[in-house]
């Protein structure tokens, strides 16, 4: 099958050496391949042949989707930063959740990622708002509480803008080393600092879980 915008001898010269099926070393392929297969790799989860399998579908896209591809990682990086309240990702500062008059200002659920937000939502029954650490405690990696995202929300407590801190890191060894750190850190006479409920099972990412398992951990949350 062609490509668009590539005739047969374009093809050839791009691609000298067609892989035999089930076996893809990216040595073989042109240097603009190899080059984007090598930076798909760095994406979690995706592997060569994923990396490979994806190389091809952008090659054989037109050239109106490729291109709208390649913008839209371009506006991604242009257009997002972080919220100066919480540290989500947003087009707006501050985010949506902080801005909202509806939703309670004074409770905040702390989560290790921007995608954590959306399995607390996902509860429903949650209406306070959130912040974003953008990563847990890891002495192994480097890791150390300098390097997470706590100076705002440490002022906000500070300053009595926070009654109560629901503290939703996942349950792994560095969550819950990062929960019980954020405990000591931000513990006031006048907050309440409450950890989710076992309803998220032990070692698993916050994540993935399910709509009524998040509900339950978010009710059952204990303080600390």
């Amino acid at each position: 099958m062609g490509f668009p915008g590539l005739d047969s001898e374009t093809w050839e010269t791009a691609n000298p050496n067609p892989p035999s099926p089930g076996v893809h070393p990216v040595s073989r392929y042109a240097e603009p391949m190899a080059r984007l297969i090598e930076e798909l790799k760095k994406l979690p989860g995706v592997g060569t042949k994923s990396a490979q399998r994806f190389a091809f579908h952008i090659l054989r896209s037109t050239d109106d989707d490729a291109g709208a591809l390649a913008e839209a990682v371009r506006g991604l990086k242009a257009a997002l930063r972080l919220c100066s309240i919480c540290n989500n990702v947003t087009d707006i500062d501050p985010c949506v959740y902080c801005a909202s008059p509806t939703r309670n200002q004074r409770l905040v659920c702390v989560v290790e990622e921007p995608t954590s937000i959306e399995a607390v939502e996902r509860s429903r029954g949650y209406q306070g708002v959130f912040h974003v650490l953008h990563g847990t405690l890891s002495p192994l990696h480097g890791v150390g509480p300098d390097q997470l995202r706590t100076g705002t929300l440490i002022a906000r407590v500070e300053r009595g803008e926070i009654d109560e801190v629901i503290l939703a890191t996942s349950p792994t060894l560095e969550g819950e080393a990062t929960a019980n750190w954020l405990a000591s850190a931000l513990r006031r006479p006048s907050v309440k600092i409450t950890r989710i409920a076992t309803g998220v099972p032990a070692g698993s990412d916050i994540e993935y879980a399910d709509e009524v398992t998040m509900a339950r951990a978010m009710e059952g949350r204990r303080e600390l």
